[in-house]
């Protein structure tokens, strides 16, 4: 068994985060294919939107890991989540799901509450979160409501800041909200002292989406 991870950051923590969630839903067997371009988030960063050029490196590694023999692709960045969805037909076509890390932390979180608290860094973040979560609610017939966490000057600091910045927001929020969402996935090392200071259910997308890859996996008829 084979599986593509797909990043647009070289982030050690996301990487060993998701290794560690692929591990506990899959075991040692896959073998685990990461591919990483730096260049795209940039790109998304300094045009405030997904360009044309960086959604084609994107695919571009997708079918990278589909001809390098992979059973399913697993897409980290949640700013381009919205590519993956773009790719699910010819993940279907192949028979190589996408699956994106974050789809069902937002499904789960409509699930949990009807006001939801989006903690990002970036708006080429959040705004991708905010549109996945309001499509899982029309598809769940659920309303929710969403608050935004936008989090400044949190590149260039070392994590123990970093954690104290997202505390500091989720606080802000919590009274507004049922649950506390993770846009990013390098945010998950602190869920659960978040969920400690707020008393909030918290979610961030590495477990989800290792579970989803799985489920993939298992759909397909791979155990």
């Amino acid at each position: 068994m084979k599986v593509g991870i797909v990043y647009t950051s070289t982030t050690p923590e996301l990487i060993q985060m998701v290794n560690e969630e692929i591990r506990k839903n899959l075991g040692d067997r896959p073998e685990i294919m990461n591919y990483e371009d730096p260049s795209i988030l940039a790109e998304v960063r300094e045009h405030g939107y997904v360009t044309a050029g960086a959604a084609a490196r994107l695919v571009g590694m997708y079918m990278q890991a589909v001809s390098d023999g992979a059973d399913a692709v697993l897409n980290c960045c949640s700013s381009v989540g919205e590519v993956a969805d773009a790719a699910q037909d010819i993940g279907r076509y192949t028979g190589i799901p996408i699956v994106r890390i974050d789809e069902e932390m937002c499904r789960e979180a409509v699930r949990s509450g009807s006001r939801i608290g989006v903690l990002a860094t970036l708006p080429t973040t959040l705004e991708p979160t905010k549109n996945t979560i309001l499509r899982a609610a029309r598809e769940m017939n659920r309303h929710v409501s969403l608050t935004d966490g936008l989090i400044d000057g949190a590149f260039g600091i070392d994590q123990e800041q970093f954690k104290e910045m997202l505390c500091s927001k989720a606080a802000e929020i919590s009274d507004r909200a049922d649950v506390i969402l993770l846009a990013q996935g390098s945010m998950a090392y602190a869920e659960e002292v978040i969920r400690e200071k707020t008393g909030k259910p918290v979610f961030s997308s590495p477990r989800f989406g290792a579970s989803a890859l799985r489920s993939a996996l298992e759909a397909k008829g791979i155990k």
